[in-house]
């Protein structure tokens, strides 16, 4: 392993790199459409796509189908998995965060299936980010067997890692976990809730973790979400990822919380990093903070091109920090801001409904993972069971503004318009155009669109206008002079661009 050969150092990656086949011209004419609808038509449009959604606890054969259905159509530019390593056994969520080895066989599919999906994803012009555990291996205190049958200890994995190897750190600290946030040796050498703490500072660790990137990277994965990056020292991820390919992309899992000494800022040089103060920030916005601060929520944070922003991930649905499916509309407004402004790199994030904070996905008597399936009545009015797969991702707004950004692109954000409390509109140069509305009552304004002249499909109010060749959502006319009187239902958004008119 020492003699490896280690590929040029990458360069970071930045929000604007195109990934394959997604920087495309749409030359599309008004298609058959069924009774009712409203043909939607659209000139020669340029659509970039930055988009990534996080399918939690999805198989590899679900996301295989979702990719071709609706990932990739919808625009998305990349999906980012759950850990694919073999893990400890168990119903709960958290079982996938317990490495036993570096087997790409989980309760979520096989090695196989993990390599199929990746193609079917790349055949829909969509990349795939894997989940990437490195900070620890397992909680267990007790010996046991992994998914796949491989037997391991606390702090012994053969063929892995070894205590007597000195693989692991070891803390003077009650039960060895950390014991406080304030100092950043124990938040980066103790163990995070018992779970075995790597050194990776030590070569013979790092050797190994770069060889499970390296194969999983053979498997065709486009980047990595390094997990509890907050917990290794940023030069031991570094090191760590320093010899990746040019061009993967790195989203670092660094939570940001007052005036603790580890930093997300600390992180950047390895790649992007998550910023976890945005989805909070969202809240206070939406329960009535000063709207026009959602158009510069990233001022103070990571800069643009490092961050990565999400109204809510696993973690934070569970903890009660940020926004859930449980909020409903709320829930999807936030999407909407963050999808509309011009601030870091968005993921959307689409899991099942709990009561549960430790409840695993359905599975079946052996403990796999059954494929997820969205109902086709996705959207932020209805309620779910709990297990039922949630697919925020197809939430009606959402999708609509993931297509929105894409054509928006680079062009700035312009004319902010806050025509009262609750009211927030602006526009993306003259490609696009959004108005929101927090309130519990439905509005109409007037205001600028800083859009030609025309009738533009509303793509806040319905799936992306392209779809089927159909305006499924509202029709929104925009005068000759820019503007429109535009009504907004209660907990909505409106959203017009150049790439869907009616």
């Amino acid at each position: 392993m020492n003699d490896r050969p280690r590929p040029r150092p990458r360069p970071r990656h930045r929000r604007t790199r195109p990934v394959v086949g997604v920087v495309v011209v749409l030359a599309v004419t008004a298609l058959a459409v069924g009774a009712g609808a409203t043909a939607c038509s659209a000139p020669d449009v340029e659509r970039s796509r930055d988009v990534g959604v996080q399918l939690f606890q999805w198989t590899w054969d679900a996301i295989s189908t979702e990719c071709g259905e609706r990932i990739g159509p919808a625009g998305y530019a990349f999906v980012v998995t759950s850990p694919p390593q073999e893990h400890v056994l168990g119903a709960q969520w958290w079982t996938s965060y317990q490495p036993v080895s570096h087997r790409v066989e989980s309760r979520l599919g096989t090695r196989d299936e993990f390599a199929a999906m990746v193609d079917a994803c790349h055949a829909a012009g969509v990349e795939v980010v894997a989940d990437a555990v490195l900070n620890h291996m397992s909680g267990q205190d007790e010996p046991g067997t992994g998914w796949a049958g491989s037997p391991y200890e606390h702090y012994e994995y053969p063929g892995l890692f070894s205590d007597a190897d000195g693989d692991f750190h070891h803390c003077d600290t009650p039960g060895g976990d950390i014991s406080t946030y304030l100092l950043a040796e124990q938040v980066q050498g103790c163990e995070l809730v018992n779970l075995a703490d790597l050194a990776t500072g030590s070569e013979r660790v790092r050797e190994a973790q770069r060889a499970y990137l390296d194969d999983l990277l053979s498997l065709g994965v486009d980047g990595f979400r390094i997990d509890a990056a907050k917990h290794v020292p940023p030069e031991d991820v570094a090191a760590i990822v320093a010899g990746l390919p040019e061009g993967t992309r790195v989203l670092q899992e660094v939570i940001r919380d007052g005036d603790q000494p580890v930093k997300p800022e600390q992180y950047t040089a390895a790649g992007q990093v998550y910023e976890f103060a945005y989805g909070k920030d969202l809240v206070g916005i939406l329960d009535g903070g000063t709207f026009e601060f959602a158009t510069s929520l990233g001022e103070g944070r990571l800069p643009d091109d490092d961050a990565v922003v999400f109204v809510e991930n696993h973690d934070t649905e569970r903890n009660g920090s940020t926004l859930t499916y449980r909020d409903g509309a709320r829930d999807q407004l936030a999407s909407v801001l963050m999808l509309a402004t011009d601030y870091g790199t968005p993921v959307v994030y689409s899991g099942y409904a709990f009561t549960d904070r430790d409840a695993g996905p359905v599975q079946d008597a052996e403990g796999a993972v059954l494929d997820a399936a969205c109902v086709g009545d996705e959207g932020p009015e209805r309620s779910w069971e709990d297990g039922e797969w949630v697919c925020q991702h197809r939430w009606p707004a959402v999708e609509g503004l993931v297509d929105w950004r894409a054509v928006a692109g680079d062009a700035p954000l312009v004319d902010v318009q806050v025509p009262g409390d609750d009211v927030l509109a602006f526009s993306r140069g003259d490609r696009a155009f959004v108005a929101v509305n927090r309130a519990a009552e439905p509005v109409t304004v007037e205001l600028r669109t800083g859009l030609p002249a025309g009738r533009y499909c509303d793509v806040g109010t319905g799936a992306p206008g392209l779809v089927g060749g159909s305006c499924t959502g509202d029709v929104v006319k925009v005068r000759r002079d820019g503007t429109a009187r535009v009504e907004i239902g209660a907990v909505r958004a409106v959203a017009l661009h150049v790439g869907a008119r009616a």
